[in-house]
């Protein structure tokens, strides 16, 4: 498992919104399409039946497939980073850190400025502390130079 120091954590924090927000926003664009033809589903079977253009249908299933599509790459390659995606609908991030003798997680969630809470591997994110001096060390947690 890779480990982050502070400082390399949020030096990815630009690469990972950009990454993030265009996951979240094919996921949104993919549910608004699946919920379009959901109604069109329902409108046909309350109808009993109806003329549809399948063409219109099968574009819109496309277009779904498309954006779900670059929902995954998009995490995938955050995951490549060694970096977790814990909850994409409020973009929540975990960053594995090695803290003296133990790997923690440092927390960052969409729209925060920086890097400022962590939490252990079994607390999660409602253990959620601030950051202490530990992590604020010149040399990263590890005492090592970064």
């Amino acid at each position: 498992m890779k480990t982050f120091t502070l400082d390399e954590a949020q030096s990815l924090l630009p690469v990972l919104e950009s990454l993030l927000k265009r996951a979240i926003d094919g996921k949104r664009i993919a549910e608004e399409v699946e919920s379009d033809l959901s109604g069109l589903a329902q409108r046909i079977h309350l109808a009993g039946g109806m003329r549809v253009n399948s063409t219109m249908v099968a574009k819109q299933r496309a277009e779904m497939e498309d954006h779900l599509k670059r929902v995954r790459e998009s995490i995938a390659e955050i995951d490549s980073i060694g970096v977790q995606v814990k909850d994409l609908d409020s973009g929540l991030l975990d960053f594995p850190c090695r803290l003296d003798d133990q790997v923690v997680l440092l927390c960052w969630r969409l729209g925060e400025p920086s890097i400022e809470h962590w939490h252990t591997l079994e607390a999660g994110f409602k253990g959620r502390q601030p950051l202490d001096e530990r992590f604020r060390r010149r040399n990263g947690p590890t005492g090592r130079p970064n």
